[in-house]
């Protein structure tokens, strides 16, 4: 069996023959479906703009979603804590994964709570320097894409979306389980790409 993690990210113990990617994932002895608070905004509607300090490669600086769509679509993904592990894997597979984006045209921001001084540090640690990510402080921006953990509202939810250059988002996805959110939203960027519409992946 694998390694078991919390709705943050962080390891637990091993034992009691619990699979790390099953449908369950266990937060202070609550065993809550994957997936189980799904995201409310959906495809077909308008992304909330937004603006926000971001950390790049360490640095600081001004993000607006609005400006951003105008070089292309982009991908908002928010995330529970940085440094914790899922949260840790995640980063890295969209640092791996970041000319692929490019290759389509599309850029990629992360969202969490956490203070520019840890988003600092994370996005050169586990980012790797290739892509933004914003400090939520006040979780106006969490809230706005319904995207905070209903049972720890401290934080943020593991939600994904791809919002094409006009505002509106053409695909969501929601799970703890970080595995999924690099592969099924380049997915969803690759069908846009092809038809102007979106498949599931």
């Amino acid at each position: 069996h694998g390694a078991r993690y919390t709705a943050t990210g962080t390891k637990l113990p091993s034992g009691n023959a619990m699979n790390a990617w099953s449908r369950t994932v266990v937060f202070c002895g609550m065993s809550l479906l994957w997936g189980l608070a799904q995201a409310a905004l959906d495809i077909g509607e308008t992304a909330p703009e937004f603006t926000a300090k971001v950390a790049l490669a360490g640095n600081l600086q001004s993000y607006s979603l609005h400006d951003e769509l105008r070089r292309g679509p982009v991908v908002l993904y928010f995330f529970p804590s940085a440094f914790s592990v899922g949260c840790s894997i995640e980063a890295h597979q969209f640092a791996e994964a970041l000319d692929d984006y490019k290759a389509l045209g599309a850029s990629v921001v992360g969202v969490s709570r956490d203070d520019l001084e840890t988003q600092k540090k994370f996005s050169v640690q586990e980012c790797r320097g290739k892509f933004p990510v914003a400090s939520d402080a006040d979780q106006s921006i969490m809230k706005a894409y319904d995207a905070v953990l209903h049972f720890r509202p401290d934080y943020a939810n593991r939600v994904s979306y791809v919002i094409a250059p006009n505002g509106k988002i053409i695909y969501q996805y929601t799970s703890l389980n970080p595995m999924k959110h690099v592969s099924n939203t380049l997915t969803a960027l690759r069908n846009w790409a092809k038809t102007g519409m979106v498949q599931q992946p």
